[in-house]
């Protein structure tokens, strides 16, 4: 930068810029710049002047707090710990290992740690035997001539399970062996293999996805268990923190790729529940189903999906919260379907234009603008155009934070929901159904077939003789009928 500011006149008086600039600028930049590093290094010392920190050759050092007290806590058997001997005062670092405290070392130490704690508990998803894989991949092939009298070109064969067609990534969640991927990844396979980072390759089982969440989960099992990543919070992530993106691009096992957060809230048209994250640490093919890592080494999204005009990496990736994946991830593991639950409303978000509209403060909550009939909501009081301020003891601001907030409640549950209507606040309980039937009409019918059967239960055995006669066959036909019977109500 300091030989643009040294120019010399030229016979004309046109200033001219050599490229090279003047030795006593030089100086005068150099002196600048190590006055600014020593002010720099001088402040930390003095900030950290009363801190500990471990010593830059020890490999944990990126888990020690710099609070910690510097005691030399004594092993049972007298000698001083490995731990504390490797423990120094920052008073007796010099400035080049300050540097790898406060400096941009400092990042590249934070990065190095949490792909050594997160890669272990990558593994790479091999899917055989996928037929739509087959057919987007291979384009089909060119129409016969009939001039020529070629023959039509046979059909493909479907691909069978000893056939790889598709390559992703994953993360261990659990060290029984449970693992989050993406639907996409999975999706169709006759047979799913997980190659570990070891190199080892294990037969998945009880494996689930969910399409309009684009997450799945498998498991795996061997003696002595597997590796697990930590779980971090995506509900506390804010732009600009740094992630790691880690899986096997162009099945390139633990490829690790930095960026940032760039924006949260995103939405997909193929991924039709929930938000995702925007980051732009690379994703490329065989990401998705990766985690994303903070910088203590923590999943805190899964990757799913790139926005590229060539169909790689172009700055623009998207991944799905870890808090909603691993929602998912229970839910498949324990009912083998996503159960999401709903109240049966149409919502708006009151945005300038549409708070204008109806008189109300901008960012007061969620306009419900229609109640479907017989729903949950309007069997709770709820009316349209009411503002939804509260659901479950949190403050809605957006429609889909609201959905997100809904969906994850037990079906069945009872929850209180806070209103705005005309200029009033009132509270109300609603019970909350299913997305499928917000009526909650399935249940009810449920109940009631459960009532007529047994009813007839109850009949039939009153009006069965005593004895061996009830095992006779006409009694066996009364069976039949009142089986029939209870099936036909069901249909009903």
């Amino acid at each position: 930068m300091y030989n643009v500011w040294c120019k010399r006149r030229s016979a004309n008086g046109a200033f001219l810029n050599d490229g090279y600039g003047c030795e006593p600028q030089k100086q005068l930049f150099r002196a600048g710049h190590k006055l600014v590093l020593t002010s720099f290094c001088a402040v930390a010392i003095v900030l950290f002047s009363g801190m500990t920190v471990a010593s830059a050759d020890d490999p944990d050092s990126g888990n020690t707090p710099a609070t910690a007290p510097n005691d030399a806590r004594p092993n049972s058997d007298g000698s001083e710990s490995s731990s504390n001997k490797a423990r120094v005062s920052i008073k007796d670092l010099d400035i080049a290992e300050l540097e790898l405290l406060v400096g941009p070392r400092a990042l590249s130490r934070a990065f190095r740690n949490a792909a050594r704690k997160a890669t272990p508990a990558t593994v790479t998803i091999l899917s055989y035997g996928q037929v739509n894989v087959m057919a987007n991949q291979n384009p089909p092939a060119a129409p016969a001539n009939p001039l020529q009298g070629d023959k039509a070109p046979e059909e493909r064969p479907e691909p069978d399970e000893n056939q790889l067609t598709g390559v992703g990534s994953g993360v261990i969640v659990s060290k029984d062996g449970m693992i989050i991927t993406n639907n996409h990844v999975i999706t169709g396979a006759k047979r799913v293999v997980v190659k570990l980072a070891d190199e080892t390759e294990v037969e998945a089982t009880a494996v689930r996805g969910d399409v309009d969440s684009d997450v799945a989960t498998l498991n795996i099992s061997r003696k002595g268990g597997f590796p697990a990543v930590e779980l971090g919070n995506s509900d506390l992530l804010e732009i600009g923190d740094w992630v790691l993106a880690i899986g096997s691009p162009f099945r390139l096992e633990a490829t690790v790729s930095a960026g940032i957060i760039s924006a949260k809230d995103r939405a997909l048209r193929r991924i039709s529940r929930g938000r995702l994250l925007q980051t732009d640490a690379a994703i490329n093919p065989g990401n998705s189903g990766g985690p994303l890592v903070d910088l203590d080494g923590r999943a805190i999204a899964i990757s799913t999906a790139i926005a590229s005009r060539n169909g790689s990496y172009q700055g623009i990736g998207f991944a799905i919260p870890i808090n909603q994946a691993k929602w998912i991830a229970d839910e498949l593991a324990q009912h083998n379907k996503v159960r999401r639950a709903a109240i049966g409303i149409r919502m708006a978000e009151l945005n300038p234009k549409i708070a204008g509209k109806f008189k109300l403060p901008v960012g007061l909550g969620v306009l419900a603008y229609q109640v479907t009939k017989d729903s949950a909501a309007e069997k709770a009081g709820i009316e349209p155009l009411d503002v939804i301020l509260e659901f479950a003891g949190e403050k809605v601001s957006d429609p889909s934070s609201f959905q997100e907030i809904v969906e994850r409640k037990p079906v069945g549950s009872i929850q209180d929901i806070k209103i705005y209507r005309k200029g009033k606040e009132i509270m109300l309980k609603v019970e909350l159904a299913t997305l499928e039937d917000p009526t909650l009409q399935n249940k009810d019918a449920e109940k009631e077939d459960t009532e007529k059967d047994n009813a007839k239960k109850d009949d039939s055995k009153k009006k069965a003789p005593k004895g061996k006669q009830g095992k006779s066959k006409s009694g066996s036909k009364k069976n039949k009928a009142s089986k029939a019977d209870a099936e036909q109500n069901k249909g009903n």
